[in-house]
């Protein structure tokens, strides 16, 4: 028997202790994955309020979230006026 893909388990609601693993897990793993496209965005010159604008949330949130995450070496291009 195949283990199944982890989306579906987390969106089977036949075992909840399982798909609740799955949730975290997803929820760990998207919070990685955002990070890294956050850092990406930045070291391509784009500034935070692209990074907002392309998540979907505001400058301030998305600055809130990751301007003390982010890899230190990384330039973090101004806002242009």
């Amino acid at each position: 028997m195949e283990p199944q893909p982890l989306a579906s388990v987390a969106a089977d609601t036949t075992d909840p202790r399982a798909g609740l693993r799955a949730v975290t897990t997803l929820r760990t793993l998207a919070d990685t994955l955002e990070l890294a496209q956050v850092e990406a965005a930045l070291r391509a010159g784009m500034n935070w309020q692209d990074i907002a604008d392309a998540l979907g949330v505001s400058r301030q949130a998305v600055h809130k979230k990751y301007s003390k995450r982010i890899d230190p070496t990384i330039h973090v291009p101004r806002r242009n006026p």
